[in-house]
């Protein structure tokens, strides 16, 4: 992704430290965070210094590789049980997204394959990155299928950040928007601020911004009103899972969105690469809600006038909140699941012929 006018990836391995772009930060300052060890990467995952599916499923990845690079001995069965505890470290992060535990899987299952620990320490490095390089690209991909829903002049409302943040290189949600802007199609995109975190107002703006993408950020109750006043063409959000029925699960809030898109004839679409897809979930029904702090919806965090990030409580000291970080949202609201391999229609039997093909 564009940043400063140079090119950044939301996170990679450096040695054995795993650099990040802080996001607790952004919009108001861009900084380089450096883990120095996989309980440290948990711990960003889990207070999201990273955030994303993709980028945590990246980064778990790449936490693995710090586990094995932090293992000193030289017995095999002693090594595996560390990568085991860690892999367990770092899956507690967050439940819902299953793109980390994919990832991790995919890391695991090429290392104790070996039986000797200086190969399954060099492999480990080597398939993270691996991981990490396929993520992007397949991100890349899904952007070249998705670009061919975008008509020119179209305005398209997004949810969350589904962006380059959010994987490692240019996104879900916003690597079609960013595809259509490279090939030059005049789109206009309403940016919902997406309560609690604001991660529309804080990151997806950021980044349009970055790219000199025209926008507007909106309140998220806003975005029924533009839609009725024939504002909205389309809408494009991403998944942190989807179940084989094709219910996905996704920032607070998407349900909300893809039922007034319905009410008012406007394609909702779902960008997410293969391993968004959870085989072992038979419908949204399945899918673990993460519940975060209630503190993300009593106060806010912003930039006082001397530049200094503050967090400021907004509701009465006496009440408490109910913070679910995710929603579901039935496949029948669904207009098209576009993931690397093409546009998939959210039915069990198109996602089960689909994902069947592309193995």
């Amino acid at each position: 992704m564009l940043v400063n006018s140079q090119n950044y990836r939301t996170v990679w391995m450096q040695d054995s430290s795993v650099c990040m772009i802080n996001q607790q930060l952004l919009p108001h300052k861009f900084e380089i965070y450096k883990s120095k060890n996989h309980v440290d990467t948990a711990n960003a995952i889990k207070t999201m210094i990273v955030r994303g599916a993709p980028a945590i499923g990246a980064t778990g990845a790449f936490g693995i590789a710090q586990a094995a690079l932090e293992f000193k001995g030289n017995n095999f069965e002693d090594f595996k049980n560390n990568i085991e505890i860690a892999s367990n470290i770092l899956k507690s992060t967050r439940p819902t997204a299953n793109d980390l535990f994919y990832a991790i899987d995919f890391v695991k299952g090429k290392i104790l394959k070996n039986f000797n620990v200086e190969n399954a320490r060099k492999d480990a490095v080597k398939s993270a990155s691996e991981y990490a390089d396929w993520n992007a690209e397949l991100c890349r991909q899904i952007g070249e299928h998705g670009n061919k829903l975008i008509k020119n002049s179209q305005n398209i409302l997004t949810h969350c950040n589904a962006g380059a943040l959010a994987c490692v290189d240019f996104g879900t949600a916003l690597s079609p928007i960013r595809i259509a802007h490279y090939n030059k199609k005049n789109i206009f995109v309403y940016v919902d601020e997406t309560r609690p975190r604001n991660q529309g107002a804080s990151l997806t703006a950021w980044e349009l911004a970055q790219e000199k993408i025209s926008h507007a950020i909106i309140a998220d109750n806003a975005a029924g009103h533009f839609m009725r006043k024939g504002k909205i063409d389309f809408a494009i959000v991403g998944a942190d899972r989807i179940a084989m029925n094709g219910d996905v699960a996704n920032k607070i809030g998407t349900y909300e969105k893809a039922v007034l898109a319905r009410e008012n004839s406007i394609p909702f679409y779902v960008a997410a690469p293969l391993s968004t897809f959870d085989i072992k979930c038979g419908s949204g029904d399945e899918i673990p809600i993460e519940e975060r702090s209630e503190d993300e919806l009593l106060y806010i965090h912003g930039i006082d006038e001397d530049k200094k990030i503050k967090k400021i409580r907004i509701a009465p000291i006496e009440s408490s909140a109910k913070n679910p970080a995710f929603d579901v949202t039935p496949a029948k609201y669904i207009t098209g699941i576009i993931t690397e391999k093409g546009v998939i229609k959210p039915t069990r039997e198109h996602i089960e012929i689909f994902m069947k093909n592309s193995n």
